[in-house]
Order: C-alpha cells, then structure tokens, then sequence
C-alpha cells in the first residue's frame, strides 16, 4: 500500500490551465507506473493518463491529447498532471493512482492497486 496525496486543483474558467502534483511519502523507484483519473459526479471513473517507467512513455486518452501532458520527478517521488484548455467536460475529481506491476490506460483491466483521495478540479464556461 502506497499513500499517495494529490494537490493543485481548483476552479478555472474554461481556456484556463491547472497544474495537479501527486506525491508519495516513500520512493516511487518500485510502484513506478503511475497515472491519473478522473470521476465526474454521475459518471464512471475514466483513465486520463499514465506513465510507463520501462521505458519512459506516456499515454492520454484521446480526449486531453495535446492539452494534458504527463510527467514524472523520480527524485521528488512525484507526479504531475499539466492541464491546459480546460473545458467544462474536464470537471471532475481527479485521483493519482500507482502500483509496481504494469498498467497503462489501455490495458485496464487490471485497474493500480494505490489511490489518492482526489483534488477536485471545477472548469466553468
């Protein structure tokens, strides 16, 4: 079990840019493939993005593709998520997730085995 605390979320116009960071207390060298989702109130939890530590690449769900940019700071045990061009269908909470076997957003199931609690992130038009 890995904790996991998310941060950065807030309320945005629509255009507007937010940058979530996700850390963990202990180092992130062994549950290194890691991501975001989101849940929308009323709506299933979907997969954003996810980052492959073997070798590096990151995937987005065809929805955020060159506006959400996925990145990693092994060195700080943590996590980003840069949004940009946020719209009113991106609002939701959003949750950091890890394990130490792989996954990735096009592979679920298995779904991570470590979950955040969530930073709520608010686009109005």
């Amino acid at each position: 079990q890995v904790q996991l605390v998310e941060s950065g979320g807030g309320s945005v116009q629509a255009g507007g840019s937010l940058r979530l960071s996700c850390t963990a207390p202990v180092s992130i060298s062994r549950y290194c493939y890691m991501g975001w989702f989101r849940q929308a109130p009323g709506k299933q939890r979907e997969a954003v993005a996810s980052h492959d530590c073997d070798n590096n690449e990151t995937r987005g769900r065809a929805s955020v593709r060159g506006r959400f940019t996925i990145s990693k700071d092994t060195a700080k045990n943590s996590l980003y998520l840069q949004m940009n061009n946020l719209k009113p269908e991106d609002s939701a909470m959003y949750y950091c997730a890890t394990d130490d076997r792989f996954w990735s957003i096009y592979t679920i199931p298995p779904l991570p085995r470590n979950f955040g609690q969530g930073t709520m992130v608010t686009v109005s038009s």
